[in-house]
């Protein structure tokens, strides 16, 4: 029997509990400002329906409680999500974005954090947190109606903000340059670490898997296909394996698409950097295929103008169809 699955990806931007100091530019919410915020992510979480949604930037759990509390579809889904680790020097609470998903299905399984890079993956000595993600993945084990077990994966890479050092003034072009190339390598190392973390659950066991979230960077940019795995040896039939899709490249009837797909604008110009990728089991040319990518759809309405308590990000809503 034919059923259909929708999977999103929500980067909602700094949720946090009012009165938490997040950033040195960013004032804290107010109470109001909170209330915004709440009742329009909660109504967002409704209008995508989607059964499981990857989510970036939570700085606090039990602000995203609330949200599903105030929600009409998500008051009674699983929540699978961390408190930010401890400070790796100093051992206190830091208040930083972690990812989470909530969930409709069950999970097979307690959902992990991957908080430190695989061995043989390190940022060049000197970095801060060399060693580790600076928001850590989350790996649950989401049950599809057919009993099926699939690995979804909430991953938000580093951004392309630059990253100065203590003491780098930014009206200096070079130290603009360095700061840019550091953000980069950091992104770039933490998509090795992930396709790392892909390949060794490959070699582990081999079933559908889904990657989503805020990649911070467009579908063709090497760190996306280094995450996505491609070029990789294959045995002959077996090209596919391992490697992860755009569904967006994968859904019936692309030639047909005009959906305005986008997910942020800067500069008056519109990208994509939120993506949800999944693995050959929904490839059309693939014999291992169990579903396939019905529709891509993106809801970025609230992007222009800005809506008061609205994410800076479009959510993207992607509809399966299991054979």
């Amino acid at each position: 029997m034919q059923q259909e699955i929708r999977f999103a990806t929500f980067n909602v931007c700094n949720l946090s509990q009012p009165g938490a100091k997040l950033y040195d530019n960013l004032a804290p919410l107010t109470e109001a400002e909170y209330e915004a915020k709440v009742a329009w992510t909660a109504q967002q979480l409704d209008a995508l329906d989607a059964d499981v949604i990857g989510l970036q930037e939570i700085f606090s759990l039990a602000a995203l409680r609330d949200v599903l509390a105030r929600s009409q579809r998500y008051r009674d889904a699983t929540l699978a999500g961390f408190e930010p680790p401890p400070d790796p020097l100093t051992g206190a609470p830091r208040l930083t974005p972690e990812v989470a998903l909530i969930s409709r299905l069950p999970l097979a399984a307690p959902a992990q954090a991957y908080i430190m890079f695989p061995d043989g993956v390190a940022l060049p000595e000197g970095s801060r947190d060399a060693d580790r993600f600076a928001r850590a993945p989350l790996h649950a084990q989401v049950v599809l109606p057919n009993q099926q077990i699939v690995d979804v994966i909430v991953i938000h890479l580093k951004s392309k903000r630059p990253d100065y050092r203590n003491g780098d003034l930014g009206d200096d072009p070079m130290l603009h340059a360095q700061a840019n190339l550091r953000s980069l390598i950091r992104r770039g190392t933490e998509a090795v670490a992930l396709r790392a973390l892909l390949s060794a659950m490959d070699k582990v066991q081999r079933r559908p898997r889904v990657v989503l979230g805020d990649f911070n960077d467009t579908v063709d940019a090497v760190t996306t296909t280094i995450v996505m795995g491609a070029g990789a040896a294959c045995a002959p039939g077996e090209e596919l394996h391992g490697q992860l899709f755009d569904c967006r490249h994968l859904q019936s009837g692309q030639e047909q698409r005009g959906d305005g797909g986008y997910t942020i604008t800067h500069d008056g110009r519109h990208a994509t950097i939120d993506h949800v990728l999944v693995s050959e089991e929904f490839h059309p040319a693939s014999r291992h295929a169990l579903g396939e990518v019905l529709q891509v759809s993106y809801l970025n309405q609230h992007l222009q103008p800005q809506q008061p308590g609205a994410s800076d990000h479009g959510q993207v809503l992607v509809r399966l169809r299991l054979h």
